[in-house]
């Protein structure tokens, strides 16, 4: 086994998510994710506390390209305008392994409770970033809540969307990010 090659971070997140469908996450070790990936245990753990934590692998560049996003909003944009904003720079760094990921990920997520608990988890935190990037831009509280959870179930639809598209959509992630939170700011008006 070479003593180091690049992207190691990646190819364990692929050897994790692959060895979860194949075998489930309760028969999957951290050993085997680590021989999968073509590394040593203790590369594994350089990168990730547990065999948990691959599933939530970049949500902290995640929650800050939807808050650096936000933030770089024009003044005049409404908060919906802002998670805008904050989708199209998160995609833009949703590219190509990003989308191979999703469908597996997705039935490895389904099939765990534990994994669905760390994705919920995944979620509220992506939340609390658009949220605390809305109240820096003096949006209220209760409005700027409302607009991030509306901000994590857009990307969380416009992402399967873009996971279920064929192959020759080159247009992305934020054409789907965008156009689902359209659907959802549609649905909140016939809320009354």
């Amino acid at each position: 086994m070479a003593r180091w090659q690049p992207g190691a971070a990646q190819r364990l997140v692929v050897a994790a998510v692959d060895l979860f469908t194949e075998q489930g996450y309760d028969a999957t070790t951290v050993t085997q994710i680590a021989e999968r990936a073509g590394v040593t245990k203790s590369t594994f753990f350089r990168h990730f506390s547990d065999k948990r934590e691959v599933l939530v692998a970049g949500q902290e560049t995640l929650s800050r390209l939807l808050a650096d996003g936000i933030a770089e909003a024009p003044a005049s944009a409404s908060p919906l305008q802002a998670v805008a904003a904050g989708l199209e720079r998160a995609s833009s760094a949703m590219g190509p392994a990003n989308r191979e990921l999703g469908p597996r990920l997705k039935a490895a997520v389904a099939a765990s409770s534990e994994l669905q608990e760390r994705d919920a988890l995944k979620s509220v935190g992506l939340a609390a970033a658009m949220t605390a990037a809305l109240i820096d831009r003096g949006v209220p509280e209760p409005t700027a809540h409302l607009a991030g959870e509306l901000g994590v179930l857009a990307f969380k639809r416009g992402y399967a969307r873009w996971c279920e598209s064929g192959r020759d959509d080159a247009g992305g992630l934020a054409p789907h990010a965008l156009a689902a939170l359209e659907d959802l700011r549609a649905a909140t008006a016939s809320l009354g």
